[in-house]
């Protein structure tokens, strides 16, 4: 897939049918992710992929914005080093998750995990060091329906040339 159709056809799934996603599958997001861009070359990321199903249960449960978590394949919890820019560059990471997830026809969901009250909890039940905050968690696993898009605002509400 080109990559402007997997940013077209990237859309976020909650419903999955419950099929395993092989190891180097889910081996090549992370990868996808650690080759975002990172301020100042700090790459702050860490990746814990958890496939089990007692603790994909168990996130769903905590995370409480994303309770789909308990009926996906994998969930991937990107964490980051506190450093200064550590939210964007977990971000960027996130997002080169979700488009490598379209790219090979995986569903996923970004659920939010800076600010959240539930951060530490994750961090904890997944055994990640005090000094890494979650930035997200990606659920995954292969559609159980047809997959919708969001309706994005059109580019000319959007777009603006030299000045707003």
């Amino acid at each position: 897939m080109e990559t402007r159709d997997s940013i077209s056809s990237r859309a976020s799934v909650r419903e999955y049918q419950g099929k395993a996603i092989e190891k180097k599958l889910l081996e090549a997001l992370v990868d996808a992710g650690r080759r975002a861009p990172t301020a100042r070359a700090v790459e702050p990321w860490e990746f814990v992929v958890v496939t089990e199903k007692p603790a994909l249960v168990r996130l769903g449960e905590v995370a409480t914005t994303g309770e789909f978590i308990k009926q996906a394949s994998a969930c991937i919890a990107v964490f980051c080093r506190e450093t200064k820019y550590y939210l964007e560059d977990g971000c960027a990471a996130t997002e080169n998750i979700l488009l490598a997830a379209a790219d090979f026809g995986l569903g996923a969901c970004w659920v939010a995990g800076d600010k959240k009250p539930y951060a530490e909890r994750v961090g904890r039940l997944l055994g990640v060091p005090a000094d890494c905050k979650l930035v997200s968690l990606i659920s995954l696993g292969w559609p159980a329906g047809e997959v919708k898009q969001a309706k994005n605002r059109p580019l000319k509400d959007v777009l603006h040339w030299e000045k707003f």
